[in-house]
């Protein structure tokens, strides 16, 4: 029996270290810094126009054209003086009319190959013919604040950083009574879900920065500093994080900040965000494994409590003590172990209980805010499982199958 509660105690103490803990040691650890060293010099830095580099807004879209003329009116409205912007598309493999629709903007530079390789392989043929110093990347279906890109070119200014992360802002549609209310409502799920999970990440990616660095940066808006770019492999799954961490291996810094933010739909129903999930937890066990050298502390100290921490724990070992958790408390009960093992059974068969019955509510097209919080974290991590299994038969290749948004 002590045996299986130790391996119980080790299981429980790493999905609240990995969902909570890490988080709260961050929070204290910022607060102790900041009284040491107040913050300053590069925030409250004003960039003029005559400062601001050249860059390349670079966005690569396959089969876009719904969004084209909403992406480029936003383009459009960006404070960034247009002779030092380029917007780039590159839109590798598109089969529709964003080609076409694209030629209308003089603005814009197109880059265009007939053969669908995957988004690493379209980025790469992009900065093959870019000429700034600094790019930055979003999606096309991303819209970004006004003054995201001044934001981005100000933190660069910051000591050690070549990589800049903005903010992603999830945004849900407005259930409308009547029409298609079960599938409204599913998507209202998925997005309010995936919203408050990103409001959560980017607070951590926000401690994280404040320590050292940003453990990556996600593909909805990101910026490098194309001194210290390092290409990612192609069959990267998750090539903006493979290519933000690659720069951080070589011993330089990513900067986030949420005053520059892109902001877009959630997925269209829940069927469509378990694409991305599968597809980010597979990608996650590619990229831990390819960034293995990061996790050793004598060679980086800081980046390796950070990133296993943040990312290797809940990619690889926390969802499956959090599945062994149920089994293990079920086995100490029968074996008389006590009644604080009893009452811990009892509280894991709520959570339990509470995600499912908010699951089968979104299903059914009604709506509980409160239950979409155990429900899109039991969703969240059901889809690592199925990441594993995407990973066994995309490893080969960087293409993947998009998933609609609202």
């Amino acid at each position: 029996m002590l045996t299986l509660k130790i391996i119980f105690w080790i299981c429980i103490v790493l999905v609240v270290y990995t969902y909570v803990g890490y988080g709260a040691l961050l929070w204290f650890i910022i607060r102790i810094k900041r009284l040491f060293s107040p913050s300053g010099g590069a925030d409250s830095v004003t960039v003029t126009d005559e400062e601001l580099p050249q860059m390349t807004l670079m966005i690569c879209a396959y089969n876009e054209e719904e969004v084209i003329h909403e992406k480029m009116e936003n383009i459009r409205q960006l404070d960034y003086p247009r002779e030092k912007l380029c917007v780039m598309w590159i839109t590798d493999g598109s089969t529709d009319h964003t080609n076409e629709l694209l030629r209308q903007y003089p603005e814009v530079t197109l880059v265009f190959s007939p053969e669908r390789r995957g988004k690493a392989a379209a980025l790469e043929h992009g900065l093959s013919v870019n000429t700034s110093p600094f790019v930055t990347f979003t999606d096309a279906n991303t819209m970004l604040n006004a003054g995201a890109l001044r934001e981005i070119a100000r933190q660069f200014m910051k000591p050690g950083v070549s990589c800049v992360a903005g903010e992603k802002r999830v945004t849900a549609r407005t259930v409308v009574a009547h029409a298609s209310q079960r599938g409204e409502v599913a998507a209202q799920t998925a997005a309010e879900g995936e919203g408050l999970y990103w409001r959560y990440e980017s607070a951590l990616k926000q401690w994280d920065s404040d320590l050292y660095s940003a453990m990556g940066a996600a593909g909805e808006l990101f910026a490098v500093r194309m001194e210290h770019y390092r290409r990612p492999p192609q069959n990267a799954l998750l090539d903006d994080f493979m290519m933000s961490m690659l720069i951080v291996k070589d011993g330089h810094r990513i900067a986030y900040t949420s005053d520059a933010y892109a902001t877009e739909y959630g997925s269209a129903n829940l069927q469509e965000e378990s694409k991305r999930k599968r597809r980010i937890a597979a990608g996650g066990l590619q990229s831990s494994w390819w960034l293995r050298s990061l996790m050793n502390p004598f060679r980086y100290p800081k980046v390796a409590f950070q990133f296993v921490s943040h990312r290797v724990l809940r990619w690889t070992i926390t969802p499956f003590a959090m599945l062994a958790l149920i089994p293990l408390n079920i086995a100490l009960v029968a074996m008389g172990a006590g009644t604080l093992y009893t009452v811990i059974l009892v509280l894991q068969l709520l959570f339990y209980l509470a995600a499912l019955t908010g699951w089968f509510l979104a299903r059914s097209g009604h709506q509980n805010k409160l239950l979409n919080v155990p429900s899109y974290f039991l969703f969240m991590n059901f889809n690592v499982f199925l990441g594993i299994r995407y990973l066994m038969t995309h490893s080969k290749s960087g293409t993947w199958e998009k998933a609609s948004r609202g």
